[in-house]
């Protein structure tokens, strides 16, 4: 894997691994729990996560399966980059997209099972970007549906900001959870 994607991707999973050993010390309840009504459950806000990382993983599949004309990355890519960076650490809110909201989530999951699915999943972008070829590098290979096109490692810093936003929503519920117990 190129060193571009494989830091990035590192960070990432020690970053999920910090998390789901955190959460361990909650119980299904507390992790399964809707402080408010319209709110996630911890365990919702990480379905979100999870999914919008598959869904991102899959349209890169796609769109590369059929070896498309991509358009060079450039200044207007990077632009793009960080106007999502800097959107996803502010607190302002947006609704989340149709696929990676309530309606997808589970009404309850276990940690084990949204443990096992996130990793997989993880392990399967691993070994793809594994095999990718250099040149698609600077490429605008991966599409946001907010902030357009993005480059695979534009791709990659969207779940780390995108996981740091939502890590903190996590803390925020779980704090609530325990203030209503």
């Amino acid at each position: 894997m190129h060193p571009s994607l494989q830091d990035p991707l590192q960070e990432l999973d020690a970053e999920l691994a910090q998390l789901l050993a955190e959460l361990k010390n909650y119980t299904h309840q507390q992790l399964n729990s809707i402080p408010s009504p319209g709110s996630w459950s911890a365990i919702q806000v990480m379905h979100h996560l999870l999914i919008a990382e598959e869904l991102s993983f899959k349209y890169l599949q796609k769109k590369l399966s059929f070896n498309p004309s991509l358009q060079k990355a450039n200044w207007r890519t990077r632009l793009r980059q960080s106007f999502l960076a800097f959107y996803l650490h502010t607190p302002i809110k947006f609704k989340a997209p149709k696929g990676v909201s309530t309606p997808a989530f589970p009404r309850e999951a276990t940690l084990i099972d949204t443990a096992k699915r996130w990793t997989s999943n993880r392990e399967a972008l691993a070994e793809y970007l594994n095999e990718l070829p250099p040149e698609i590098l600077d490429k605008e290979a991966y599409r946001h549906p907010i902030a357009g096109r993005l480059t695979v490692k534009g791709m990659l810093s969207f779940f780390r900001d995108h996981f740091d936003r939502h890590r903190k929503q996590i803390n925020r519920t779980l704090d609530t959870v325990a203030r209503q117990a």
